[in-house]
C-alpha cells in the first residue's frame, strides 16, 4: 500500500504547480479570451464561471500548505487531477478537440499527475 511521504520531496514541483494555479486563477478573473473560449467550448454556463476563481486559489493555497501538511498537499493535487479529468471529459463530450483539450486540459492533467506521483508517492 502506498503512503504519503512525511514531506513532499521534491518540493519545487508543488511550488510550481501552486504558481500555475495562481496564474490560472488570475486568467479566470476576466476571464481572458482563451479561458473564455475554453468555457464556451464545453458549454460551461456563464453564471458558473465565477466558481473557477476560488477553486484555483484554494488549490494554490492547499498546495502551499501541503508543503508542511503533506496529506493536505496530496489531497489537493489529487483533487486537481480529478478536476482536470472532468475538464478533459467535458472537452471530449463537447467534441472540442482543439487547443482547449490538448494544450489546456490534457497538459494540466499530465502536470498534476506527475507532481502527485513525483512529490507525494514515488
Amino acid at each position: 500500500m502506498e503512503r504519503v511521504r512525511a514531506l513532499p520531496d521534491p518540493v519545487w514541483p508543488v511550488v510550481v504547480l501552486a504558481l500555475i494555479q495562481v496564474g490560472d486563477g488570475v486568467l479566470c478573473m476576466g476571464p481572458v479570451r482563451f479561458v473564455r473560449e475554453c468555457f464556451e467550448g464545453v458549454k460551461f454556463p456563464r453564471e458558473w464561471w465565477w466558481v473557477t476563481l476560488p477553486v484555483k486559489f484554494a488549490a494554490a493555497g492547499g498546495l502551499v500548505a501541503g508543503i508542511w501538511v503533506p496529506v493536505l498537499g496530496a489531497v489537493t493535487v489529487w483533487a486537481l487531477v480529478l478536476y482536470f479529468l472532468v475538464a478533459v471529459f467535458a472537452h471530449v463530450r463537447a467534441r472540442d478537440f482543439g487547443r482547449n483539450l490538448f494544450l489546456n486540459a490534457a497538459s494540466m492533467l499530465v502536470i498534476c499527475v506527475l507532481v502527485a506521483l513525483r512529490s507525494f508517492v514515488l
